[in-house]
């Protein structure tokens, strides 16, 4: 499938998972980091450090991909762990897709939210917040 712009876009199974289990690309490379190396746990702090994120943001991160039962958690320290083999299967493609075309697998997360956005953008252009 051929995007607006000109990249391919994931398929629809994986496309409704993105959508699902990934608000923002903070998520998806949070993600994406611990599954480069499945047999590891990680600390916040550790995290927080290979990221270059702030703790809030890994933390936030860390309890919505472990909602998703894409994570586990253990004494603190967290690890890939994918709650079924269908959802390790995704994760694979994912990945698989992300560092092939990386672009359309962040515009599935970044198109979901503009519209509101949008809105609020074309409101002032409109006049529509004018007191």
């Amino acid at each position: 499938m051929v995007t607006g712009h000109g990249l391919d876009a994931p398929d629809s199974g994986l496309r409704a998972f993105i959508e699902a289990a990934f608000p923002t690309v903070w998520a998806l490379e949070t993600l994406l980091r611990l599954h480069r190396e499945p047999e590891r746990s990680w600390t916040p702090e550790a995290l927080v450090a290979d990221l270059r994120a702030s703790g809030p943001l890994v933390e936030d991160c860390l309890a919505i991909l472990e909602r998703a039962g894409l994570i586990a958690q253990l004494d603190g320290r967290w690890r890939y762990q994918p709650a079924s083999t269908t959802l390790g299967e995704l994760v694979d493609r994912l990945a698989l897709t992300y560092a092939e075309r990386p672009f359309s697998v962040t515009g599935v997360i970044t198109k979901k939210g503009s519209g509101a956005l949008q809105g609020f953008a074309d409101s002032f252009r409109l006049g529509g917040w004018k007191s």
